[in-house]
């Protein structure tokens, strides 16, 4: 099937779950990994379809922080195991559970720093070592990012070294602690280092020590636009959607 007849099936799929019915306003939350994705298909969804999306962006923590704290929604994008727990207290319909994307590590220095050599696991430890300043998300910000790149550096023996020249962010990409000359090199998920222009990427971490992150997305078990959310999800879950998935730094899941 051609990506054009995979396009029109998609929007004739949008287009029914909105026929007959007024325009929604659908709030849609996500986890910053994935919301450059949302940037793309979104604006495209609501002129198709008619229906009016709040995009809200924070950490996988803090969303669940949010939700815990009675915060509402129609769709929410957040790692597979977070929607499985949120599917087992009935915050979101297990039935709608949809895989979404991966996504893993990445690395970016200044425009004008040379080439960070990460074609080995024992070549990027050695990276790290070198480096001064190192941004990357606070874990205790509830960053999918950052408590993975905890493991990593425990694995690497190196979390005394790390620790001593780490600039910790609690929101927004780690990459603009180096676009602001405050680190030399930021550790994050490939697709939210991409959102800053002012860097460089330099590559995703050593396949050997590479942590991905699937994402998915899911409907609200109290949603009242029922309609408008399944037209969503399937609009975000369709594989005309690949190309924007490769061009952000993400991959299908």
């Amino acid at each position: 099937m051609t990506g054009a007849i995979r396009l029109l099936l998609c929007l004739g799929l949008l287009l029914a779950g909105s026929a007959g019915a007024s325009a929604a306003n659908i709030k849609l939350m996500t986890t910053g990994a994935f919301r450059p994705v949302t940037q793309d298909v979104v604006p495209a969804f609501e002129k198709q379809t008619g229906n009016k999306v709040t995009v809200v962006s924070d950490t996988a923590g803090a969303l669940i922080r949010r939700l815990r704290g009675g915060e509402t929604f129609d769709v929410i994008v957040l790692t597979s195991d977070g929607l499985d727990a949120l599917a087992d207290i009935g915050t979101v319909t297990g039935d709608s559970i949809t895989p979404l994307a991966r996504v893993g590590i990445g690395v970016a220095v200044g425009l004008s720093a040379p080439q960070p050599d990460i074609r080995s696991v024992e070549a990027f430890r050695q990276t790290l070592l070198k480096a001064h300043r190192i941004a990357y998300m606070d874990p205790g910000s509830g960053s999918t990012s950052g408590n993975s790149l905890v493991q990593i550096f425990q694995a690497l023996g190196i979390s005394s070294e790390v620790g001593r020249k780490a600039v910790l962010v609690r929101s927004g990409p780690a990459g603009a602690a180096v676009a602001r000359g405050d680190a030399d090199i930021a550790l994050q998920q490939a697709s939210e280092l991409r959102l800053v222009p002012t860097i460089r990427f330099a590559g995703l971490l050593p396949a050997a020590i590479q942590i991905y992150t699937t994402y998915s997305g899911a409907i609200s078990a109290e949603t009242h636009e029922q309609d408008a959310a399944k037209a969503l999800l399937a609009a975000l879950s369709d594989p005309s959607v690949g190309p924007i998935l490769k061009r952000r730094g993400l991959e299908a899941p």
